[in-house]
């Protein structure tokens, strides 16, 4: 029997589509399903990895929080990028991947039946960790437009209760590719503080954006520090899938209680791993502006194969969405489709945010522009469109 904090929590429907994907075993199939990337690590990662398999000192439990030259690196890039200052030995703690540091921020800070306010669409495993943690997902409305998604400011002061306890915001968005704009980071600062509720920033793509849109860290936000916790990771903008490593920065008090949920969950990340993430961290060519223009190179491909398609445009991240519906289609079966007819494997959005149930994913951070240009043809192909 399966036990009640499961209930509520389905999958993620990525790993069915990968597996099936992955036995067909056919080269042609574009891999749009999922969350990989082809472009490369930075150099000095590699090289520090490669090192770190020879180092005793990275085959080690200790220290618990993480290597402290990784943590000093985090904090150098926030006080770097963004001006905002964090204490490497109390403010910092490294996670195993960024949604280890989700979870843990999660269980540190919710008692059951808190609520946590997210965007509708977001990323089911973070709908999913709120659920195991104990809390209640209230979902604030992303609004598809012709420029890409825009923030329902109405839908998130509705959203906002007497058990709200945080809103756990990703910037850029996945699935969807919202950026949150200058005005959306201080209404959702402005309810953060009239609430007395936390802020988790995912920021596991922030630096991922396109068109010029700037990236806004909302610690710097006025009375924002003290009641933001960021949870980032080399996984994205460092094309680091397979390190498994992350961080989380917050106001020390309340990374205490982070520090014992750490220890009593995950209890250390990868010892391997921690150098080369470092290395990334501190280099001067960490690759992650050539590896962004690639990655819009290969959204403005897909925008412009699809200009006929009821497709939503991403601001930054690695998918877009397609609201099948629209096209008197489910997202199941335009899914089913694309494998059985055009060799095409992408992910259906159910489970991914009430008005998510619509949308079919195509992730574009694996796939070179060349291999995008058949696209509109293969979708016809399947969908007779």
């Amino acid at each position: 029997m399966t036990v009640s904090r499961l209930s509520d929590i389905p999958g993620i429907g990525v790993d069915k589509i990968g597996d099936t994907a992955d036995a067909l075993r056919n080269r042609d199939i574009l891999r749009l399903e999922n969350l990989d990337t082809d472009i490369r690590p930075p150099a000095g990662a590699l090289a520090a990895t490669h090192a770190a398999i020879d180092d005793d000192d990275a085959n080690s439990y200790l220290p618990f929080t993480g290597q402290a030259a990784l943590r000093e690196a985090v904090a150098a890039r926030m006080h770097r990028s963004f001006g905002v200052t964090y204490d490497p030995q109390t403010e910092c703690i490294i996670s195993a991947g960024g949604l280890a540091g989700i979870f843990n921020t999660l269980l540190s800070i919710l008692e059951p039946g808190d609520e946590v306010v997210l965007t509708d669409p977001t990323y089911a495993g973070l709908i999913n960790r709120v659920r195991l943690a104990g809390g209640v997902p209230k979902f604030v409305r992303l609004v598809p437009g012709a420029r890409g998604w825009r923030l329902d400011l109405d839908s998130l002061a509705a959203a906002i209760g007497s058990r709200t306890r945080a809103l756990l915001v990703m910037s850029p968005s996945m699935p969807s590719g919202f950026v949150a704009n200058a005005e959306e980071w201080a209404a959702i600062a402005a309810h953060c503080r009239r609430a007395d509720a936390w802020l988790v920033y995912d920021a596991a793509m922030e630096r991922i954006v396109f068109d010029g849109h700037p990236v806004i860290q909302p610690a710097g936000l006025p009375e924002m520090r003290e009641r933001t916790i960021t949870v980032g990771s080399v996984s994205k903008e460092y094309r680091m899938i397979g390190w498994r490593v992350g961080w989380i920065v917050g106001p020390a008090p309340i990374m205490a209680d982070v520090r014992l949920t750490s220890l009593s969950n995950v209890v250390c990340q990868v010892g391997i791993g921690m150098p080369g993430a470092t290395a990334a961290l501190t280099s001067n060519d960490d690759g992650v502006a050539a590896a962004v223009a690639e990655w819009q190179a290969r959204r403005d491909r897909l925008l412009a194969e699809l200009h006929d398609l009821p497709v939503v445009r991403p601001s930054g991240g690695w998918s877009l969405l397609i609201d099948t519906e629209q096209l008197g289609l489910s997202p199941d079966e335009a899914s089913r489709l694309l494998l059985a007819k055009a060799d095409v494997a992408a992910t259906p959005m159910k489970g991914w945010g009430p008005q998510a149930g619509r949308y079919l994913r195509f992730v574009y951070a694996n796939e070179p522009v060349a291999r995008l240009a058949d696209i509109r043809e293969r979708v016809r192909a399947a969908w007779g469109l």
